[in-house]
């Protein structure tokens, strides 16, 4: 029996390796039961419990004693396979793609795959991959050990049944895969409309049915089933709410999008229990220094636009703000007539103007606030997009009207004489305390990022270690708020080369998959990953990561 390894994920999260699943959700109950202060999130995987922290508020020191006490008081492993009260039964065809090639792995013919996969309750182990995917673990013995596939699919259809590992698993959505295919179920494992979204959730029992059995029949609840030619992936986005037309309420009309225009804030902490991760505004000092100037809450709603092009036309008056990435600000009247205009100060535009964010010149990210916040619609408490999960509002589009909220967002009171909202020594302009766009990296600049190594460097041979610090890294196009996949003239070998169980990842995450050539994981990342993390972003340098644009240079620096 291996005593628990402690290994950093970062300057904010630890990893506890531990020797098997039932340890990890022993330790999970215990810890979540009485959080230390700082500590803000636990995510269970296979063998591991991540932690995460406020640096700031506690140090990682006083995290591992903490849970070396919380180790004591788990008395025991938990069974994984002992199934709590709640059982949900769920239809199956079993006509998988891989359901040959796994009876042939496993010395059985499909009939008895299929007996072995329902014959047995399976528990709901822990979420993570995208919301509503749940580990369940359990089931026939024979399925232990089924490796995923040597070629992960780029699109894995929802509702596949699949299994892997020692664990079998329902996706939710369409989204890429690696698990072996067993066959395709019409309930909704996800659903915002449900009140609880999750159809799933760890604790539950769960036990596959199959649907061409004579004796097998299956009622489904309304709100789980699938009409027919209905996707099993249930819309998660918020629908886009209709223009307000109450005329006392200031509007903004989208004339240009840009390539992406998202609402974002501070995301949605504490999910993760549902597969949910965090996601929220990339650069979260611009868009609170947005807020800030236009006298805001911190964590109000901002439009995030990537590489400019926006234009507004403003119905009302509204007092904007504009800060990230160096980009033109340009405000005219209907007729044409340019005011004055810049970004990093709060910008008092009145009926009929139009704000344009020109071409992003350095840097990525623009961040836009409204004095008294964008009224958008919030999807699980937060107003945040998340890309990858398809969590939150719509993407903007040109023709839409943004309505401004009616005050709950404000922090401050009052406007100065000139419209902004006054900062902590009386000046309305930021440009010089927030003004970063003398250091935001262009296309072909090198930037540097300082890392934490681990939690897995001793996967990988110690050449690749050297490796990952002596070699830039080409932002390639291939990047996008989930990650930006890296180019290297060498690529990263590993000394391990067995299987590594899913287990909990984190923004500035540097995931190394079998080809070599590193992803560096954003705000959208997947709450848990398959393959081996080598080295982790600082929190101190995650903001800038949302302004390096694809064709920068990355170097990566040990943190001292």
């Amino acid at each position: 029996m291996r005593a628990p390894r402690f290994l950093p994920a970062g300057d904010a999260a630890l990893l506890v390796e531990l020797n098997s699943l039932g340890d990890v959700l022993a330790l999970f109950q215990v810890a979540g039961a009485a959080l230390l202060p700082g500590v803000t999130d636990l995510v269970p995987a296979a063998r591991t419990l991540l932690v995460q922290f406020q640096p700031v508020q506690v140090a990682s020191q006083a995290v591992v004693r903490w849970l070396q006490q919380c180790l004591t008081r788990a008395s025991g492993a938990v069974d994984p396979s002992n199934g709590g009260e709640r059982q949900v039964d769920i239809p199956v065809r079993y006509i998988g793609e891989d359901l040959d090639e796994v009876a042939e792995r496993l010395g059985l013919d499909r009939t008895e795959v299929i007996e072995r996969h329902t014959g047995s309750d399976f528990q709901a182990a822990f979420a993570g991959f995208a919301p509503g995917f749940v580990y369940l673990t359990g089931g026939d013995p024979c399925f232990l050990g089924l490796p995923r596939r040597a070629s992960p699919r780029t699109r894995v259809p929802a509702g596949s049944v699949a299994a892997a590992g020692e664990f079998s698993a329902v996706y939710p959505s369409d989204s890429p895969g690696g698990w072996q295919l067993l066959g395709v179920t019409s309930a909704r494992m996800w659903d915002l409309s449900r009140a609880a979204p999750a159809l799933v959730q760890p604790g539950y029992r769960v036990r596959f049915r199959d649907l061409d059995k004579p004796s097998v029949c299956i009622s489904l609840p309304e709100e789980t089933a699938l009409s027919s030619g209905q996707s099993a992936a249930a819309p998660v986005a918020a629908e886009r709410a209709a223009p307000d037309e109450d005329p006392s309420v200031v509007k903004l009309e989208v004339r240009r999008a840009g390539v992406q225009t998202l609402f974002q804030d501070l995301g949605r902490p504490g999910l993760t229990g549902m597969g949910v991760a965090c996601s929220g505004a990339l650069d979260r000092t611009a868009a609170r220094q947005a807020n800030q100037l236009v006298g805001n809450k911190a964590g109000a709603v901002v439009l995030e636009h990537a590489l400019g092009g926006l234009e507004l036309v403003c119905h009302g008056q509204a007092v904007l703000a504009i800060t990230g990435g160096q980009a033109p600000v340009v405000l005219t009247t209907a007729s044409g007539v340019r005011l004055p205009a810049a970004a990093q100060r709060a910008l008092t535009v009145t009926d009929g103007q139009i704000l344009r964010i020109g071409q992003v010149r350095a840097g990525v990210r623009c961040y836009v606030a409204v004095r008294g916040g964008w009224a958008a619609a919030p999807v699980l408490g937060s107003c945040a997009t998340d890309v990858l999960a398809g969590i939150g509002p719509a993407p903007i589009r040109a023709g839409d009207i943004l309505a401004v909220g009616q005050g709950t967002e404000l922090a401050s009171p009052a406007l100065d004489a000139a419209g902004a909202a006054p900062d902590a020594s009386g000046g309305r302009d930021f440009a010089g305390r927030w003004d970063r766009a003398d250091s935001l990296p262009q296309a072909g600049d090198e930037v540097t990022l300082d890392v934490v190594l681990g939690p897995r460097q001793d996967w990988f041979e110690p050449s690749a270690l050297d490796l990952l610090l002596s070699q830039e890294w080409l932002v390639t196009p291939q990047s996008n708020r989930v990650g930006m996949r890296l180019s290297g003239a060498g690529a990263l070998t590993r000394r391990k080369t067995q299987e590594l169980p899913s287990e909990g990842t984190v923004i500035g995450a540097i995931q190394v998959p079998a080809s070599g050539q590193p992803v560096l994981f954003l705000a959208d990342h997947p709450l848990t990953g398959g393959y081996p993390v080598i080295a982790v972003v600082c929190s101190r340098h995650l903001d800038r990561l949302a302004q390096i644009p694809v064709g920068a240079r990355l170097r990566f620096r040990p943190d001292k």
